[in-house]
């Protein structure tokens, strides 16, 4: 039996037309109008925000230098890989030290690049996890398995799987919304899931004349004709599902009704001019590097205290195969104002404590140096992928803050203690939310499925 299937009910069919709201309004207007599913036991954390920091970053660069690598700078390693294993570019085997110095921070004394001042002044609110892995070398593959749990499959992304299981705190807000997306609709889909637990996409890439979300202008010449013309499609679409039971028929019935209270609701929410000048400078919104990225914290920030249950940020641009020296600093400085900033005004709101924030690429980066030409001096050459460590962090929602797991190898190639795979984050991340991620399923062409598929244990080492 599939767990729950109340839940298709959060979606009410009644219009609710609430004019110009407060931010702090919405939440108040959206709730405990419909009835939520419940948790199997008293979570520590209500929502998620989910910082994808897409292409890989440098575990060793940001988190976790290693010294026996950087006194070995320039100078070849024995190789730890199979013989089988084709490595394009790193045929030397050349250690690549750290450029920037990675220094304690915090009374915790958590490892940190310098490239990351902004972070460092929140080191004590974070708990950092030096022991990730993952079972792909490849991006898509990997980022597919860091999104749904599954390597090559189309299966429900974590944000639909934690809107199946939990629903949305606001009956006019999505329960999952991914900002500044992948291409790659499987990374925020729900598969076989009802169709209302797909992530809403959302751009957060320029002003107000950019609309953050498509078709979110109402064009009827006022509310009451809009509200016409969906009762009309809404007879002719309930007509067709007592024809022809359909599940997915009912998802678009639902969310045709959750885009119309959207039109009313969600242009305030996404209105950042709203927000004070020192919170939008905060967030580096504004500023040459970091505008982009701040919008999307600020928006995920103000949709996560707005009631929605799962926000996804992607920040691209990390792989780094070449001159990595040159590109990690730029991209540093694109995420780590905001990033920090979220984390900050989280806590200064009083969020943080049941709001949890992950920040995951799908896999690190080698301690030895890839050189793609195969003659460039050292100081041009990039990081091939490691799936076999990584570094990830998590602040609030009853995580250990000022904290760090795991470890690795000499080399920085594998992990000797503490480690954390992608399914065990995922085990983790739902047990905060007070979800079982083993009683977590759907049945789907004659089998369960969930999240963690057979595998998955909590991380309780890493939990206050």
């Amino acid at each position: 039996m599939p767990f729950n299937l109340t839940r298709r009910h959060c979606l009410q069919h009644a219009a609710c037309g609430f004019g110009s709201l407060a931010l702090a309004d919405l939440l108040q207007a959206g709730t405990l109008s419909h009835s939520l599913p419940q948790p199997h036991f008293s979570p520590r954390a209500k929502r998620v925000i989910f910082l994808f920091m897409q292409g890989g970053p440098s575990q060793m660069d940001l988190f976790d230098p290693k010294p026996f690598i950087q006194q070995r700078h320039g100078q070849p390693l024995d190789s730890p890989l199979s013989k089988t294993i084709l490595q394009v570019g790193t045929e030397r085997f050349l250690a690549l030290g750290t450029p920037v110095p990675v220094k304690p921070r915090g009374q915790c004394g958590m490892p940190m690049s310098d490239l990351l001042p902004h972070l460092a002044k929140v080191a004590d609110d974070i708990c950092l996890l030096k022991g990730m892995s993952a079972d792909n070398p490849q991006h898509m593959p990997a980022e597919l398995q860091l999104h749904t749990g599954a390597l090559n499959d189309v299966r429900p992304s974590m944000g639909a799987w934690i809107s199946y299981g939990l629903g949305s705190e606001n009956r006019n807000l999505p329960s999952f919304i991914t900002i500044n997306p992948h291409a790659d609709v499987r990374y925020h889909g729900a598969s076989w899931l009802p169709a209302e637990h797909q992530g809403t996409r959302l751009n957060a890439a320029g002003g107000p004349e950019t609309p953050p979300i498509d078709n979110l202008r109402n064009l009827s010449p006022d509310q009451q004709v809009q509200r016409k013309r969906i009762d009309f499609l809404q007879r002719q679409n309930q007509r067709l599902q007592q024809a022809l039971p359909d599940d997915r028929m009912q998802g678009m019935i639902e969310a045709m009704e959750l885009a119309f209270r959207m039109q009313t609701t969600t242009p305030e929410l996404v209105d950042l001019s709203k927000e004070t000048q020192t919170t939008q400078s905060d967030y580096g919104i504004g500023g040459k590097d970091t505008d982009r990225n701040g919008r999307a914290c600020l928006l995920a920030r103000r949709l996560s205290e707005a009631g929605v249950r799962f926000v996804q940020v992607t920040m691209g641009g990390w792989d780094h195969h070449g001159d990595i020296r040159g590109n990690l600093p730029r991209l540093c400085a694109q995420t780590d104002q905001p990033v920090a900033a979220l984390v900050r005004d989280l806590k200064q709101r009083g969020l943080l404590e049941d709001t949890l924030v992950v920040w995951c690429g799908e896999f690190g980066r080698t301690p030895w140096s890839q050189d793609l030409s195969g003659t460039a001096p050292i100081e041009t050459h990039g990081r091939e992928h490691q799936p076999e460590s990584f570094c990830a962090w998590m602040a609030g929602g009853g995580i250990r803050p000022g904290f760090v797991y795991g470890a690795t190898d000499d080399l920085g190639y594998r992990v000797i203690e503490g480690r954390i795979h992608i399914h065990d984050l995922h085990a983790t991340l739902l047990h905060q939310l007070g979800l079982d991620h083993t009683q977590l399923t759907w049945n789907h062409i004659g089998r369960d499925y969930r999240l963690t598929d057979v595998y998955g244990t909590v991380a309780r080492e890493i939990l206050t």
